[in-house]
């Protein structure tokens, strides 16, 4: 399942400006594949799909927070009762993922992903509130059919301020 964002208005689409060639691995793929396929591929992270379904996304946060200390919850005693001081994600999901031995273990899931006739504006709003990066390009069948990252952005607003004279 993915939450998908879409548009048709004017100026300068995700079309242009995502890959096309879109890396991915599978969910039984070790992270150590996952890691390999992420740095040889200069991405921030990779889909996951099994049978052509696109089932979740490994970014390089998720390889470095395994990498990370887990913090365990601080349980303070208060009468008869347990409290459990916690800010943060849940300890269960923060131990899956430090524990996790495969791409479908680390993954993401559900992933925010765009159809490539959205504009440069809808990719960057989704990015900016959802706070993802990568996002899969994806068609009416929900077929991936690109990847766009922070870094396409940059570059095609790098070039927009050019030609515009900034």
């Amino acid at each position: 399942m993915s939450e998908t964002a879409s548009g048709d208005g004017g100026g300068v689409t995700v079309a242009q400006i995502m890959r096309r060639l879109v890396p991915a691995v599978g969910p039984d793929d070790s992270i150590a594949v996952v890691a390999r396929t992420i740095s040889e591929h200069g991405l921030p992270g990779v889909p996951v799909v099994a049978n052509g379904e696109l089932l979740g996304i490994v970014t390089e946060g998720d390889i470095v927070f395994r990498e990370a200390e887990v913090s365990i919850p601080s349980v303070t005693p208060f009468f008869d009762a347990m409290l459990v001081a916690d800010a943060g994600t849940p300890f269960e999901d923060d131990l899956r993922r430090a524990l996790a031995v495969t791409a479908g273990e680390l993954m993401s899931a559900p992933v925010y992903t765009i159809r490539d006739r959205a504009t440069l504006q809808e990719v960057a709003t989704l990015m900016s509130e959802r706070r993802v990066n990568p996002v899969p390009v994806v068609d009416d069948l929900d077929t991936i059919v690109g990847i766009v990252t922070r870094a396409d952005l940059v570059r095609i607003v790098a070039r927009l301020e050019q030609a515009g004279g900034g």
